[in-house]
């Protein structure tokens, strides 16, 4: 009997992973959509602001998202086309305080699968979900579908095919058939969540959530609320209880980011919940069981920092089953070419302009520099190239001086320089050449312009309205994004 498409799965196994997300502060759109959640079988949270819903769909459980109309709006114009492009999986379905024909037709240009107006009715609320969802199973069935072997080049967005790559996609292959913790190595801007992410979801876990966190970035004082969950009143601020992140992901992984950033005193307490499988609320006296796999992931050298006593040496040896170890990028540089073109690539997919080349004499420049911040700082320099140049063929010039001022060299007198050059250029000229070029190529979308540049969202914002003050304009919208991002 043939196998069964990643589609074709019973009811019991097809609501695993299954959650609906709501984006609404209204009591009775909350009510409707989490009603018709339990009759579908589906798991219903909900969330405050944009931020919130990009990290939801981080986690990759999302089928359904019911979004009021205003994130689409003045609060966050690009964040549905955003949606759409970087998370094909998950339906979206709109919901109107002031419904129209023209804001449903945009909603659904942009990318909404369903819009519905407000007040909602349970029946048509309903049936839109439950479509929404077949329609979610069915795009992530096509793309499992389509994905190539796990230990084979190009999977889960990995690239490479030096002889050190080909031994990471051999580790990735075995690991993933198992539920063993894993720690990996690696330099910053290695890839290591790529690989965090690849054993995850060609492994049996890939139905329940990928929850990252980076121990990097999380507040020292909310640190063990924010993995451990909390009670109502357990702290000020706390008005409701929470849920942590290790029960968010139950059934699924956590990616513990530069896990040799997490505090001393927070090792312990996450070593007895890995080992007890059970985690206890702040402010509260009852535990909870928890059934989570733990990947690991650090740029620093955890036996010296056992040594030095700033890591606990049995949390050490609790994560560390399994290593796999990322090459930098200098130590494969064979791979150079290939990453550019899938890069490239993908800037020409996300933006809908034509592909740009790199010319002989930036790839030979491109291969001189020895990489520090590995992968992310060549996709990051591809990105400004692309957003920079005026042509389709990426010169030296393009890229920053850091690389390009490499091959600088007397011209025979008779060749015609790369590009001339009239006068000296503020660099907030340029600065603003290269922001509002970014934008026009990502057709307007300032989040993926943003990524494109290598800045943050609030950044981008706050530089738009300082241009637009300079002009004499009135700010394009009173509640910027920058606000909350």
């Amino acid at each position: 009997m043939p196998d069964k498409a990643p589609w074709e799965e019973s009811a019991e196994t097809s609501s695993l992973g299954s959650e609906l997300l709501i984006a609404d502060s209204d009591d009775h759109t909350r009510d409707v959509c989490s009603r018709a959640a339990g009759e579908l079988n589906l798991r219903a949270r909900t969330v405050q602001d944009s931020e919130q819903i990009i990290d939801a769909l981080e986690s990759g459980l999302v089928n359904v998202l019911v979004l009021n109309e205003m994130f689409t709006g003045e609060q966050d114009p690009e964040l549905l086309r955003h949606i759409h492009y970087w998370y094909p999986e998950t339906q979206v379905i709109v919901v109107s305080d002031s419904p129209s024909f023209a804001s449903a037709v945009e909603a659904v240009k942009l990318g909404a699968f369903d819009y519905q107006p407000k007040p909602l009715e349970p029946d048509n609320v309903r049936s839109a979900i439950q479509l929404a969802v077949e329609h979610s199973r069915m795009e992530v069935g096509r793309r499992l579908g389509s994905r190539e072997p796990v230990d084979a080049p190009g999977a889960y967005g990995i690239v490479g095919r030096t002889p050190v790559m080909w031994k990471v996609y051999k580790v990735i292959g075995k690991v993933a058939a198992n539920v063993h913790p894993v720690l990996i190595l690696g330099e910053s801007g290695t890839g290591k969540e790529l690989v965090a992410r690849a054993i995850h979801f060609s492994g049996t876990r890939r139905d329940r959530p990928f929850i990252p966190v980076d121990c990097g970035t999380l507040v020292p004082n909310l640190m063990e609320s924010e993995l451990f969950g909390h009670e109502k009143g357990a702290f000020t601020g706390a008005e409701k209880a929470n849920e942590g992140l290790l029960k968010i992901a139950e059934g699924g992984t956590v990616f513990f980011d530069e896990i040799g950033e997490l505090p001393y005193e927070l090792q312990a307490k996450l070593l007895r919940a890995l080992q007890e499988k059970e985690i206890r609320p702040v402010g509260s006296t009852r535990r909870i069981r928890i059934d989570v796999r733990v990947i690991a992931a650090t740029n620093r050298n955890l036996e010296e920092d056992v040594q030095k006593g700033r890591f606990r040496k049995d949390l050490y040896f609790r994560l560390n089953v399994v290593t796999v170890k990322l090459p930098p990028l200098r130590d494969r540089m064979d791979d150079l070419e290939e990453l550019v073109d899938t890069f490239l690539v993908r800037i020409a997919n996300s933006t809908g302009q034509p592909r740009k080349q790199v010319s002989a004499e930036s790839m030979r420049m491109l291969k001189t520099y020895s990489w520090p911040g590995n992968v992310r700082e060549l996709e990051n320099f591809i990105e400004r190239a692309v957003a920079l140049g005026s042509g389709q063929m990426l010169e030296p010039i393009d890229f920053p001086t850091q690389i390009s001022s490499r091959i600088i060299r007397p011209r025979p007198s008779d060749q015609e320089p790369l590009r001339r050059v009239g006068r000296v250029v503020p660099i907030a000229e340029v600065e603003r050449h290269a922001i509002l070029n970014a934008i026009a190529e990502a057709k307007g979308d300032k989040l993926l312009a943003a990524r494109m540049l290598g800045i943050g969202k609030t950044t981008l914002y706050r530089k738009l309205q300082q241009y637009e003050a300079a002009a004499g304009k009135a700010p394009e919208r009173k509640n910027s994004p920058s606000a909350s991002a």
